[in-house]
C-alpha cells in the first residue's frame, strides 16, 4: 500500500517459494512479499515423521506444521486417475501459545517482608527482589504456578486417503490423553479445527481418533453447503437484493447463494448412529475461539451474523425510499413492450454527427473524436497530424440490429461478476465477465479473485459447477493482479470435475507473462489447460487460421496500430512472441466451431505491456424464412485509454463493454494511468456506431454507483456486479438506469478515503 509498499511474511510448504517467484510478473516489488519456505525433508518421506517442523518459535507462540500424506490402495489406485501433486500433501498445524504466568500473591510477599511498592512489580515481571532485610525473594515464592498457555492444533484431512497417515503422525502423540500415547511432555489441547469434509470427518475412524484428545473443544470447519445460507457480507446481500427487487430481469440473484445438497446428498445425514460419536460443534461464519484472557478461553458467538432474509431486506428498503415500491411494476410493463416501443425510435438518417474514423499509419497520431455534444475529444494530448476519413453515422444507433430482433433468449447473454478495479470492495468484485452461450458452452472474460464465488451466488454450487465443466475458452486482457487471479482456483475445479470424463484442456488465452504462474501453479495442482499468447490471436492470425483471405498480415496491422514503429508505444510490443503453437491454434479453431463463433481476436491496446481488448463476433444464423441473419458482435476493452484500433474493432458492435474507471472531472488521472473516464468510453461506443455500451471497471472510490451525466446514457448502462444482459433484451436495457439512480438517490457520491485501493496496481 503506497509508494514504499509493506513487508509481507509468509510460511508455507516447500513449494512456496517456487510459486511466489513466478508471481512476481504481477505483484509490484513494494509490496515486499518475504516467504518461508518449510519442510523440504519431508517432501518425499513418510507421515510418520517423529520430529514436527517449527516454523515460528518466539515469545508469543510456537507454530509447528507436521505432513500428512495420502495412502492409495490398489484398488483406487485402478479406479481413479492418481497424479501425485504436492499440492497432495496435507499439513497439521500446531498453535501453541506461551505459558500464562502465575497470578502475583500479595499476602505471600508481605510474609516475606516485602512492603506494597515498586518491588511487587519486578517480582511479577519474573524479577527476583531483596527485602529491606537483606532476603533475596524470587517470583517463584510468590507467584501462583504457570497456567499452560493455549494450544490450537488445525486438522487438515482432505480426502479417506490421508485418513491412515494422520492417525499415525507420531508428532501428535504428545497431544493424546489415551494412556498407551501418553509421554512426559503431553500437553492439554484446547481446540482443534477439522478443515476435513463431513465425508471424511463422520466416519467411525475419525471420530475414533477425535476422542484420543480427551475433553479437547472440536469445531467442525469442513467445507459444509448450510454456511452459505447466511451470507458473510451482508452489504453486497443487501444490495443484490435491492437490485433484484427492483429489476429482476437483469438481476436474477437475490443475494442469498442457492444451497442445495452436494450432490442430491446431505452429507450430515452419513453420519453413523451405531456409535457415539465424539463431541463437537459446527464451525459459523465469524465463529470465535477466544484464547487470551486466560478467563475467557472458549467459544465466542458474538460476532455470527444474525440471519436475515430477502423479505426483511425489502421491506427495509421500501421503509427508506417509499416510492420505490412502484418501480418493479414500471420496469415490467416497459419492459413487456420492448418490442413495440423499439419499432417507434427515431428512424436512421435523423441527428447525424460527423464523426472521425481514425486512420492511422506510422507518420499519423492518434487521433480526435466527436462526443455526443460535438466538442472535441482528444484520445492522446500529443496529437499533431492526422489523416482521417469521415463518415455519417446516425446519433446513437438507433435502429436495431436485426441479431437482436431475431434474438432468443438462449443466443447470448452477459454476467458480469466483477465490476471494479484494482482489488475487491464491500460492493464491487474486481474483474470478471461470464458470456453464457448456453448449450453451446460458455467463456470468461478475465477471472479476477472471488470469479468461482460470483458463479455460485449468480447460479447456485451446482449451477456454477455446469458453467465450469462446460466453458469453452479463458480470455485475459493483461497481467494486472486484479483481472486473473481466480484463474487457477476456476481450472482446478473444472479438472477435477471432469476427472475421469473424455474432454480436452481448457484454451486459456492471456499475456505471456501469465504462462509462467500457470506453468508453477500447475505443478501443485492439476489445471488440465493449453495456453494461447494473446499476440498470436491477433485478427490476421485467426483470419489466417479460419482460411480467410487476409488482406493484411499480422505485421502489417501492428504497423497500423498505436504499437507502429516509432510511436510511444513501440516499446510495449518489442519482444517477439512465442513462436506459434499449433496445437493450440488449432484448438482455437475448434472452440470457435462449438461456440457458436465465427472469429475471436485480440486487440492491442493502451494500458501496459501486452494489454488487449477483445471481439467476439457470431455466426450468421438463418431465420424461419430462409433470411440470413448477421451474428451478434460483442467488444470488450479491457483496461485502456481510448484509441484508434478499439475503435476500428468495435465498428457496429452490438455491445461494447468499455472500462470506465474514473468521472469526467478526473481526465488527468485517467491519463497517467492508462485509463478511462466515462465520458471517454461512451465517446469510444459512439464513434463506433456500437449499438448497446455497458460501462464497468469502475474506481473502488465509487462504493455503489459511479458518478456519470445522464445526457451521456441514451444508449449507455452501467454494470453491477451479477447483473445479467440478455441479447434479447439490448432494447431496454438503457432504460433502467433512471431507476436505479432511485435506488442510489442519497450514495452518489465518492468515498475519498478509498483513492488508496487505486494505488495497489
Amino acid at each position: 500500500m503506497g509508494d514504499e509498499g509493506m513487508s509481507v511474511n509468509i510460511w508455507g510448504p516447500s513449494d512456496l517459494d517456487f510459486l511466489a517467484g513466478a508471481m512476481k510478473s504481477f505483484i509490484p516489488n513494494r509490496a515486499m512479499l518475504h516467504t518461508h519456505s518449510f519442510g523440504v525433508e519431508h517432501s518425499a518421506s513418510s507421515s510418520q515423521s517423529t520430529e514436527a517442523t517449527v516454523t515460528i518459535d518466539d515469545e508469543v507462540v510456537r507454530i509447528s506444521a507436521m505432513f500428512v500424506k495420502p495412502r492409495y490402495n490398489n484398488e483406487a489406485r485402478n479406479s481413479t486417475d492418481i497424479n501425485s501433486k504436492p499440492g497432495d500433501t496435507a499439513i497439521v498445524y500446531s498453535c501453541e501459545l506461551a505459558e500464562i504466568k502465575g497470578k502475583f500473591d500479595p499476602g505471600k510477599a508481605q510474609a516475606l517482608g516485602l512492603e506494597r511498592g515498586p518491588k511487587y512489580r519486578e517480582l511479577q515481571l519474573g524479577n527476583s527482589v531483596k527485602t529491606v532485610a537483606g532476603r533475596m525473594v524470587h517470583p517463584s515464592e510468590v507467584l501462583d504456578p504457570p497456567i499452560p498457555g493455549p494450544i490450537v492444533l488445525l486438522v487438515d484431512c482432505p480426502t479417506q486417503y490421508h485418513m491412515h497417515e494422520l492417525f499415525l503422525l507420531q508428532s501428535l502423540s504428545r497431544f493424546y490423553e489415551d494412556s498407551s500415547c501418553q509421554t512426559e511432555n503431553a500437553k492439554k489441547v484446547n481446540c482443534i479445527i477439522h478443515l476435513g469434509p463431513s465425508s471424511v470427518t463422520n466416519t467411525v475412524d475419525y471420530q475414533n481418533w477425535m476422542k484420543s484428545f480427551g475433553t479437547t473443544q472440536h469445531i467442525m470447519a469442513g467445507h459444509e453447503n448450510k454456511n452459505m445460507e447466511v451470507p458473510i457480507l451482508k452489504g453486497s446481500a443487501r444490495i443484490s437484493s435491492r437490485l433484484n427487487f427492483v429489476c429482476p430481469q437483469l438481476f436474477p440473484s437475490s443475494g442469498f447463494w442457492p444451497v442445495e445438497p452436494a450432490n442430491g446428498i446431505d452429507l450430515e445425514k452419513n453420519k453413523s448412529t451405531s456409535f457415539q460419536a465424539c463431541e463437537s460443534v459446527a464451525a459459523a461464519n465469524l465463529l470465535k475461539f477466544r484464547l487470551r484472557p486466560y478467563a475467557q478461553l472458549g467459544l465466542d458467538r458474538a460476532s455470527i451474523p444474525s440471519l436475515f432474509s430477502y423479505e426483511e431486506i425489502v421491506d427495509e428498503l421500501i421503509s427508506e425510499i417509499p416510492e420505490i415500491k412502484e418501480v418493479p411494476e414500471q420496469i415490467s410493463k416497459f419492459w413487456q413492450s420492448s418490442v413495440d416501443q423499439k419499432n417507434a425510435l427515431a428512424p436512421a438518417g435523423k441527428h447525424m454527427l460527423m464523426v472521425e474514423e481514425p486512420w492511422i499509419s506510422k507518420d499519423s497520431c492518434l487521433p480526435d473524436i466527436l462526443d455526443e455534444q460535438g466538442n472535441l475529444a482528444k484520445f492522446q494530448d500529443d496529437s499533431s497530424l492526422r489523416e482521417s476519413v469521415w463518415r455519417k453515422r446516425p446519433k446513437g444507433n438507433s435502429e436495431t440490429p436485426c441479431c437482436v430482433e431475431n434474438a432468443t433468449r438462449e443466443d447470448m447473454e452477459i454476467t458480469f461478476l466483477g465490476t471494479g478495479s484494482s482489488q475487491p470492495s464491500k460492493y464491487r468484485n474486481v474483474s470478471s465477465i461470464y458470456i453464457n452461450l448456453f448449450a453451446r458452452g460458455g467463456m470468461l472474460l478475465d477471472c479476477g479473485e472471488g470469479t468461482l464465488g460470483q458463479l455460485k451466488r449468480r447460479f447456485g454450487v451446482s449451477g456454477a459447477d455446469e458453467a465450469v465443466k462446460n466453458l469453452r475458452c479463458i480470455w485475459i486482457s493483461h497481467i494486472h493482479a486484479d483481472h486473473h487471479t481466480g484463474l487457477a482456483r476456476v481450472l482446478a475445479l473444472r479438472s477435477k470435475l471432469l476427472n475421469g470424463v473424455p474432454h480436452k484442456p481448457l484454451l486459456v488465452i492471456g499475456p505471456k507473462q501469465l504462462l509462467r504462474f500457470l506453468n508453477a501453479y500447475s505443478t501443485l495442482e492439476d489445471l488440465d489447460m493449453q495456453f494461447l499468447d494473446c499476440r498470436q490471436t491477433l485478427k490476421p492470425s485467426v483470419e489466417e487460421l479460419l482460411g480467410d483471405n487476409a488482406t493484411e498480415s499480422a505485421t502489417t496491422q501492428l504497423e497500423n496500430t498505436m504499437f507502429a514503429p516509432g510511436s510511444r508505444m513501440e516499446n510495449y510490443n518489442k519482444k517477439p512472441s512465442s513462436p506459434k503453437d499449433t496445437t493450440a491454434l488449432a484448438n482455437l479453431k475448434e472452440v470457435l466451431h462449438e461456440s457458436g463463433l465465427e472469429i475471436l481476436y485480440s486487440v492491442p491496446v493502451v494500458h501496459c505491456a501486452q494489454a488487449f481488448g477483445v471481439v467476439l463476433r457470431a455466426k450468421e444464423k438463418v431465420s424461419s424464412a430462409g433470411k440470413a441473419i448477421p451474428g451478434w458482435k460483442v467488444v470488450y476493452s479491457g483496461d485502456t485509454r481510448p484509441c484508434p484500433a478499439l475503435v476500428d474493432a468495435s465498428r457496429d458492435a452490438t455491445v461494447l463493454i468499455h472500462e470506465a474507471t474514473f468521472e469526467d472531472s478526473m481526465k488527468d488521472e485517467a491519463i497517467a494511468r492508462n485509463h478511462s473516464t466515462t465520458k471517454e468510453a461512451i465517446a469510444v461506443g459512439t464513434s463506433a456506431g456500437a449499438y448497446r455500451i455497458i460501462l464497468t471497471h469502475f474506481s473502488q472510490r465509487y462504493p455503489k454507483i459511479p458518478v456519470f451525466d445522464e445526457e451521456d446514457m441514451h444508449k449507455t448502462c452501467i454494470a453491477f456486479d451479477l447483473m445479467s444482459v440478455n441479447l434479447a433484451d439490448l432494447p431496454v436495457l438503457p432504460k433502467v438506469l433512471p431507476h436505479l439512480k432511485l435506488l442510489f438517490k442519497d450514495e452518489m457520491v465518492v468515498e475519498e478515503s478509498d483513492e488508496v485501493l487505486e494505488a495497489v496496481v
